[in-house]
């Protein structure tokens, strides 16, 4: 007795006398896709330092980064963002360097929105960089800076001139991709509508407030899931 023709042989003949593409092998179904990781650069904001990104580094090394890959450092909040903005410039080129990345992704909390968003827009960062991510940044000002007097806090003041020059003409300049997480119990950032960017990606997380935003876990994954791609 004759045996049938095996179904996936049959298959393809037909497909290919429709004019349809051949099937893909079996062996390629399902296949992972490649993920990228860019080495990423993590920027604190006023009145803080490098440690506090210890809870985010932990979960992005549980997920795959190296410590090669992640980079944390501290700066003088006091001076004015467009300073802190240069010195962004020089670890993102050092970071390149010791890398071999053609590109870093930035995450940043708060007043650090602001100083690397201004190395974006200003300093040639925007060809470095592939994805930029701020957490309760005051991208339009915050009433929390009206009680304090240093350069950067002041620059933090709705209708500031720095504010006014950033979001001048284009709020999310160039190719990389903006996204933004903002609460609405953000004890800090007042108006909550300060943080979301015109052509960014902007969240809405849950009730949490202004620290939390960095140690969340359901934040931290959708930021994660943003950044690689």
């Amino acid at each position: 007795m004759k045996r049938p023709a095996p179904l996936l042989p049959a298959l393809a003949l037909l497909l290919a006398a429709c004019g349809a593409p051949p099937a893909a092998p079996l062996a390629s179904l399902g296949k992972p896709q490649p993920v990228t990781r860019h080495p990423i650069l993590f920027v604190h904001g006023f009145n803080s330092s490098g440690s506090i990104w210890t809870t985010m580094i932990g979960n992005f090394k549980k997920d795959g980064w190296t410590d090669a890959q992640l980079f944390s450092w501290s700066y003088d909040t006091g001076q004015s963002n467009a300073t802190t903005a240069g010195l962004i410039q020089q670890k993102v080129d050092a970071i390149l360097a010791q890398t071999g990345a053609t590109q870093v992704d930035i995450i940043s909390h708060s007043m650090g929105g602001l100083s690397s968003r201004y190395y974006l827009k200003h300093l040639g960062g925007d060809a470095k960089v592939d994805a930029w991510v701020s957490l309760g940044g005051p991208n339009h000002g915050t009433n929390f800076a009206d009680a304090c007097w240093t350069t950067s806090c002041v620059e933090m003041r709705q209708g500031s001139s720095f504010l006014t020059d950033l979001n001048s003409v284009d709020e999310t300049p160039g190719t990389p991709r903006y996204g933004t997480w903002w609460s609405p119990c953000d004890e800090i950032i007042n108006p909550d509508s300060s943080v979301p960017l015109s052509g960014a990606t902007n969240t809405q997380t849950a009730c949490l407030s202004h620290s939390s935003l960095y140690q969340n876990s359901t934040v931290y994954t959708q930021v994660r899931d943003f950044v690689q791609r």
